[in-house]
């Protein structure tokens, strides 16, 4: 599932926000509204500098304060407003929302097997990945369509939203992924157009020596 694509020669730029606490501390964010460190905020401004160099025809992001706040840093340096929208949010993971890797283990184990089996699992009740995937291509897909032929978009979201993403746009079996593995923070993917679709160019680039910390690992 492509999209229309016609090999107009776009590019997006999937980009994560900056650090939080709770990614420090371990924590499912999910769609809680973690604002920034200030290890984040530099990190964002870090980021924006190497960005702002793509030029960049548009902005999209996420409407959490830790996602707006990042691409507030690329808007600074490019002069492009920042379009928020709700659907680039991070998955909503219900009770896990808040608790550590340690937690979840521990008082949700055979659910979360289940989900690295691959199984299509509402992770604390939430939302599937499918789902999220269904709320936040859209999104990406009618703001790329927006853009000149060439054209550069940065869509600024969450590990695991960017992820879902990714293996749609690149019509992956949603069993697959989880193998597109997580984005350290302040880190991002590029997708390149050609004449048959959306091809992954770029995956946790800017990560290096950082290790990675995904939202949703």
């Amino acid at each position: 599932m492509n999209g229309n694509t016609h090999g107009r020669g776009r590019r997006l730029v999937l980009w994560r926000h900056g650090q939080t606490a709770w990614n420090l501390e371990g924590r499912f964010q999910g769609t809680t509204d973690i604002p920034l460190t200030e290890v984040g905020l530099a990190q964002a401004k870090r980021a924006a500098r190497l960005l702002a160099a793509l030029r960049p025809d548009a902005i999209v992001a996420s409407d959490l304060r830790r996602a707006a706040d990042t691409a507030a840093e690329l808007s600074a340096l490019t002069e492009l407003d920042v379009a928020h929208y709700e659907g680039l949010r991070e998955t909503y993971a219900g009770v896990w929302q808040g608790l550590t890797h340690q937690e979840i283990t521990q008082r949700f184990g055979e659910e979360y097997a289940a989900w690295k089996r691959g199984e299509p699992v509402r992770r604390g009740g939430g939302e599937l990945e499918t789902e999220v995937a269904d709320r936040a291509a859209p999104v990406v897909l009618e703001a790329a369509d927006k853009l000149p032929d060439g054209g550069t978009l940065v869509v600024v979201s969450h590990g695991g939203a960017i992820r879902t993403t990714i293996g749609r746009l690149l019509g992956l079996d949603p069993f697959t992924w989880e193998s597109l593995g997580g984005l350290s923070n302040c880190c991002w993917s590029v997708l390149s157009e050609g004449a048959r679709g959306w091809r992954l160019q770029e995956h946790n680039a800017g990560s290096l020596p950082e290790p990675v910390m995904g939202d949703d690992d």
